[in-house]
């Protein structure tokens, strides 16, 4: 190639690098951020968004840009050895530095950067065509070293370190960092350094939504929950919820992080929760049989858990109502102690009566047909009134003690576990069998005779019969299911602790 034509090949080159720039400016009404150490949100060194930020924690500093939705979550947090910056101007992020000392940390400046200029002069395009022939070979080379460099950090690992150089544990991140105000899980900076460090050990559940692996983290096992495609929304609700929520409860279960990884060339959407290694109640309920005390245990934290969610709380850190729109026994883990925790929060429904807002979210998928109320099986539910997605859930809580009862063994009979409904539907009921069996015929799941010979099953069974009304007003809350079961569980206790007197 000749000269004049390498010089007609750069002047082109830079005027259609000077067009982008400028259209890229225009892009959308969001805002251009500088964008630094984010796996996967970079683009050539910048990325849009709502807000542009700065974050330092512990050493590693990361430059890129939120949602308007997270910035109260985010920008206002207050976290020990944790400094963000957020700010909406373009580039405003580009020379924002941490202070000399966080918290008795003390930081490193990072070098300054000449914050990109949009306007273009005569001057650099006559730079440009000068050092065309230079430049070119520069960014060649340039290029060669930066994917080395990506393949070298691909493959290494740095685990996270505690002000005092010690490791911390699981717990240690989790507990400093949950009990901040910053929401359920770990600011985002947190968790996408964490999610980059677990390894998967093995699959332990299948299903439409994807996987769920245990994997390891600073030697701790946690629950990886992996969103297959078709189901991105279910993954995008649930770090909606989790990350602007405080959902921290016994019974509900516990997230840590949120993350979109990139594994053999393909994007995998990751939920990380705290790991329950006896698995689902389903799983549970399989192979193991329960006491009278036990099942009155486990359904009380049931309820509990669905308690948390549908009530509001007004104070300081404030918590929506939540229906969960997608109760059941494979959406409740088992914890060591014997009680559940409510887990899957995909298909949740949002209510605050102080702020007066429903959000029902964007997901198309619809709950499990089996567990469906008769008002979603006939279509007459109010979409637009959030105590219809309350009454729901009641109808599902029934079935799944249902499920637990029938399982507990009472004068030596116990029963094999089976599905509700699985003597009047098939195994993966269509929408109109399920109809037919709910609404036109009106059956509710058989009670066996051995339930109503013990005290504390034939109560259960009462709150049973109480959740499957028709008429969902007519249905039991959750509150009321709660107060009933901690008052028989009282009972119950002061009967064995009477008999252990007597004898």
């Amino acid at each position: 190639m000749g000269g004049s034509a390498l010089l007609t090949v750069v002047l082109a080159g830079a005027i259609l690098w000077i067009s982008a720039i400028h259209a890229g400016d225009e892009d959308d009404g969001k805002l251009l951020c500088t964008c630094e150490n984010i796996k996967g949100t970079c683009m050539n060194g910048t990325c849009r968004g709502d807000i542009c930020f700065y974050s330092w924690w512990q050493d590693k500093e990361e430059r890129g840009c939120f949602s308007e939705y997270v910035f109260k979550e985010q920008c206002l947090t207050k976290i020990p050895h944790l400094f963000i910056h957020c700010c909406r101007e373009n580039h405003c992020n580009a020379l924002t530095t941490p202070p000399p000392n966080i918290n008795g940390d003390s930081t490193t400046m990072p070098p300054e950067f000449p914050r990109p200029e949009l306007w273009i002069t005569v001057s650099l395009l006559l730079f440009i065509v000068t050092a065309a022939a230079c430049g070119l070979a520069l960014f060649l080379r340039f290029q060669r070293g930066r994917c080395r460099l990506k393949n070298a950090e691909d493959h290494d690992v740095t685990m996270l370190k505690v002000p005092n150089g010690d490791d911390p544990t699981y717990g240690d991140i989790f507990d400093e960092f949950c009990t901040s105000g910053s929401g359920t899980g770990l600011p985002y900076l947190v968790q996408r350094t964490m999610a980059r460090q677990i390894s998967l050990v093995e699959c332990v559940g299948k299903g439409r939504y994807g996987e769920v692996w245990r994997g390891t983290w600073m030697g701790e096992s946690v629950a990886v929950k992996i969103f297959s495609s078709r189901d991105e929304q279910s993954w995008f609700r649930e770090t909606e919820i989790y990350n602007t929520v405080q959902l921290r409860h016994d019974n509900i279960l516990g997230f840590i992080a949120s993350d979109m990884t990139s594994k053999n060339s393909s994007t995998q959407l990751w939920l990380v929760t705290h790991f329950h290694e006896l698995g689902s109640l389903y799983d549970f309920l399989q192979y193991s049989s329960l006491e009278p005390e036990s099942c009155l245990k486990m359904c009380l934290s049931v309820a509990c858990g669905l308690v948390h969610l549908h009530t509001e709380i007004v104070s300081s850190q404030e918590k929506p109502a939540i229906a969960h729109r997608d109760l059941k026994s494979r959406n409740i883990l088992v914890k060591r102690n014997g009680q559940c925790c409510i887990a899957d929060l995909g298909l949740a429904v949002i209510h605050s009566q102080s702020h007066d807002y429903l959000d029902v979210g964007n997901n198309p998928r619809v709950g499990t047909k089996r567990y469906m109320a008769p008002e979603v099986l006939d279509e007459t539910i109010r979409m637009d009134v959030f105590e219809s997605y309350k009454q729901t859930d009641i109808w599902a809580l029934g079935l799944v003690f249902w499920e637990i009862t029938r399982r507990t063994n009472v004068n030596g009979i116990v029963e094999e576990y089976r599905p509700p409904f699985f003597d009047l539907v098939p195994s993966d009921p269509s929408f109109e069998e399920m109809k037919k069996v709910v609404c036109v015929d009106q059956q509710r799941p058989s009670l066996h005779n051995r339930l109503h010979s013990h005290p504390i099953l034939s109560a259960i069974v009462k709150i049973m019969k109480e959740c499957w009304y028709q008429s969902p007003p007519a249905r039991l809350t959750a509150l009321r299911v709660r107060k009933t079961l901690s008052k028989l569980d009282q009972e119950s206790d002061f009967s064995s602790e009477k008999l252990k007197q007597d004898v």
